[in-house]
């Protein structure tokens, strides 16, 4: 009896890590040629060249309230005053990765 619920237990398992989706980190490498491609005309270095005051640097990203993933993804995907929103040509994980690549260059800028 042990036997057989280690078995059914075993198979239950496998079929739950087989179907179900992988979840897919960012990744800020391929970000960087979305960046290069999209945004570094007015975020050249992490600046800004159409508010000067809201760069890409840390500091900036923390004080304007963009300093999570989430609220940069949001940006990059609806746009927001000078910003144009990028939703409609840029797929998710285009946006996704991108955002990975400016949290990943936030303090180097």
């Amino acid at each position: 009896m042990k036997k057989l619920l280690s078995i059914a237990l075993t198979a239950l398992a496998i079929l739950t890590f087989a179907i179900s989706s992988p979840v897919l980190a960012a990744d800020a490498g391929a970000g960087a040629g979305v960046f290069n491609a999209n945004c570094a005309a007015c975020h050249a270095g992490g600046n800004n060249v159409v508010q000067a005051d809201k760069t890409l640097k840390a500091d900036a990203l923390s004080a304007n309230g963009m300093d999570s993933a989430d609220a940069i993804i949001n940006q990059v995907t609806n746009g927001k005053g000078g910003m144009p929103a990028f939703g409609a040509s840029l797929s998710p994980a285009d946006i996704e990765n991108v955002a990975a690549y400016v949290l990943d260059q936030a303090d180097k800028w």
